[in-house]
């Protein structure tokens, strides 16, 4: 039998999987059907639960260096905010996960224009390979989306220096703006954003500008069903509303960050968001 390597992408399903409920013996039956070898299916098992067990345990997370992480300062003490050029709500704050959830982010006008910009871009989403350092079609993604280069259009770098001036992170130290569309039936499962410090194309990544410390999605509207944020580590669930936006940040490459997360199934209608991830130094 050919070799059957034990993957990022398969560790992250596995952890999705016992998140979701479903108990080890289910879990193992479904690998086996998709032509996994039972013993290889099974240590994949147990060594991505022990792992993932002692990281939401804090378990070696001291082993891997915190970093400084934007936005330290917001908290719901400040209901209002003054983001550059625009008032920004904070809805919601949670130190630990670091999760803040604000409200008028974008105008609505912003946010029709960032979807006719992307409409005609958009292709089958990828996510970035720590296998390879490159990206690939990942069947845990189900999306359509592009990426703007930072500050391409007006609105792009209007939002990015509203962004910076929020967070008080460089705007250079930021990822172009992804557009994503969901329609109905699609989601994006439970994952991490930073990139996983084991795997062999991560050093490559890295050296675009250091590891992603943090996250924010921004809704582009209103679905008609579906589509929340999800945390499952902590039971969170973000509503997608248009304007709004969700930030959260993970001072080191770690589950102990508890930032697990991912789209909800969308059940009616479109999602449409714009997701800006964060560096610790300078994009290139």
């Amino acid at each position: 039998m050919a070799q059957q390597p034990v993957t990022a992408e398969l560790r992250r399903w596995i952890i999705a999987q016992a998140v979701a409920g479903h108990p080890p013996d289910i879990v193992l039956d479904a690998m086996k059907a998709s032509g996994w070898d039972e013993a290889v299916a099974l240590d994949a098992l147990e060594a991505t639960m022990r792992s993932h067990l002692a990281g939401a345990n804090g378990g070696d997370a001291a082993a891997v260096a915190a970093t400084p992480v934007p936005g330290g300062a917001l908290g719901a003490g400040q209901p209002s905010l003054r983001a550059g050029d625009r008032d920004v709500r904070v809805v919601m704050a949670l130190a630990a996960p670091r999760i803040v959830v604000f409200a008028d982010l974008l105008s609505a006008d912003e946010c029709a224009e960032l979807v006719e910009l992307a409409r005609s871009r958009l292709t089958r989403s990828e996510t970035v390979e720590t296998e390879t350092g490159g990206s690939a079609i990942n069947a845990a993604r189900t999306s359509d989306g592009m990426f703007f280069t930072p500050g391409e259009f007006p609105v792009c770098a209007r939002l990015e220096q509203r962004l910076a001036a929020l967070l008080d992170w460089p705007v250079e130290n930021g990822e172009g703006l992804q557009v994503l569309r969901y329609g109905p039936g699609t989601e994006y499962r439970p994952h991490y954003d930073y990139f996983d410090p084991a795997e062999p194309g991560t050093p490559t990544i890295l050296e675009r500008g250091g590891q992603r410390v943090a996250s924010i999605v921004c809704y582009l509207n209103t679905p008609a069903g579906g589509g929340a944020t999800v945390f499952p580590d902590i039971g969170l669930e973000v509503a997608p509303v248009r304007g709004n936006a969700v930030f959260f940040s993970y001072e080191r490459p770690h589950p102990s960050t508890r930032t697990l997360h991912g789209g909800a199934e969308v059940t009616a209608g479109e999602k449409w968001v714009a997701t800006k991830w964060l560096r610790e130094r300078k994009f290139e």
